[in-house]
């Protein structure tokens, strides 16, 4: 029913709008498509690509890549509404998801850099006695852990989608403005066994890898108690701020996404029909940023070409594990908030991350020196129909490895 472990759709419970539904329909492709490419050769191409994606199902789509002299390719294609229509706008905002966690892992990894928190930090150290119960262990996990899935701490998301019946549009609607504090949601995960605990003599070489949001949750509560800010004062003194990133923030409790953006849809399981799931109250540190393609492609190659970080915290970011069922194939690894997977075409692979929020797909790549990345937003998700999600997710990576790879 869900996409790979990856930015898996967080906070069912605590997310969304107005179950707006919109009827089924039969998707031709093309017959949503309006374009924007540049009418370069390469702009055509990615304008296709995008196409294609909605052609496996999706309600719209931008994409931008970024080569490596710096100029653009942007593409758009179906509608911003399906009852209204509408070009998406080439600047449109979105939820990042999951891609979050790349922006707080080098929060993190600055503070290493600064010497003020250790990669071998336990996280007892830290948050004592919040990781306890069920065999939950916060003296057996490190930072380190935390950042790389490597824990085995149990994904509070999993436990809000454990029931069936809470995933309707219903419940979603009645529960869309609910917010939770991480401290619930790590008490909600500490309800849980975990899978592991790491290695108490080196918990830093654990090489076990799955995918939870409750890492970055406490990720986010461990930047706090370091610095005595917030998670998300310390993305924008750190990140945003010095990037100029004006059109990249932290929504905390609010539920709305700033305007221009596309509407979202959202396939419940079970369903056939799209719902309106624009409006979600999702704010964490493990999926709480909203951005533009713009705003990630100079995000993503400030990360690679070590404006963010010291060589050696750069490094240790790329330092991976096995990650095979992270989205991107079973030769996916992943290292500290970012993973890398092979593409045809690029000798070095492609760093990427991506997330998923209800009703919206954010994408990336870029290349490991940084000299070329894309950036895409889908604003259809689906829980429903597997292999029709399946085959937008399949569409959405071939456009994302062409533009930067140039696959053939």
């Amino acid at each position: 029913m869900m996409r790979k472990q990856r930015g898996r759709p967080k906070g069912v419970l605590v997310a969304g709008v107005g179950a707006a539904v919109v009827g089924a329909f039969v998707w031709a492709s093309g017959a949503w498509a309006q374009g924007g490419g540049d009418g370069t050769a390469g702009g055509t191409r990615l304008q296709r690509a995008a196409e294609a994606v909605v052609g496996a199902g999706a309600s719209g789509l931008v994409v931008q890549a970024r080569d490596a002299e710096g100029r653009d390719r942007e593409a758009r294609a179906g509608v911003r509404d399906l009852a209204r229509g509408g070009r998406i706008p080439l600047d449109a905002y979105y939820r990042i998801g999951s891609d979050t966690k790349t922006f707080v892992a080098v929060a993190a990894l600055q503070l290493v850099a600064e010497g003020r928190l250790g990669l071998g930090d336990t996280v007892d150290e830290w948050l004592p006695g919040v990781v306890n119960g069920n065999g939950n262990d916060g003296r057996r996990i490190t930072v380190r852990n935390l950042l790389q899935h490597t824990s085995g701490l149990p994904n509070y998301t999993d436990i809000l989608f454990s029931d069936p019946e809470e995933l309707t549009p219903e419940n979603y609607r009645a529960k869309r403005f609910t917010a939770r504090t991480p401290e619930q949601q790590v008490a909600l995960a500490m309800s849980r066994a975990p899978g592991w605990l790491p290695d108490p003599e080196n918990p830093g070489a654990e090489t076990r890898w799955a995918y939870s949001n409750t890492n970055y949750v406490l990720i986010g509560m461990i930047i706090e108690r370091v610095t005595g800010h917030p998670w998300e004062q310390e993305i924008h003194e750190r990140i945003i701020e010095p990037l100029g990133l004006r059109h990249t923030s932290t929504m905390g409790t609010s539920a709305y996404v700033p305007q221009p953006t596309a509407t979202a849809y959202l396939q419940f399981p079970g369903r056939h029909d799209l719902t309106d799931t624009t409006l979600q109250v999702d704010g964490g540190a493990d999926g709480g940023i909203v951005s533009t393609t713009t705003d990630m492609n100079t995000f993503l190659r400030a990360l690679m070409d070590g404006t963010l970080l010291p060589a050696e915290q750069l490094e240790q970011m790329r330092t991976t594990v096995p990650a095979p069922d992270f989205s991107g194939g079973a030769e996916a690894r992943y290292g500290l908030g970012i993973a890398w997977r092979p593409v045809e075409g690029c000798d070095g692979g492609v760093w990427y991350h991506g997330g998923t929020s209800f009703g919206t797909v954010s994408e990336t790549a870029v290349t490991p020196d940084g000299d070329v990345s894309v950036a895409a937003a889908v604003f259809t998700t689906r829980f429903g129909d597997p292999g029709r999600a399946a085959a937008q997710d399949k569409a959405t990576y071939e456009m994302v490895e062409r533009a930067v790879c140039r696959k053939p």
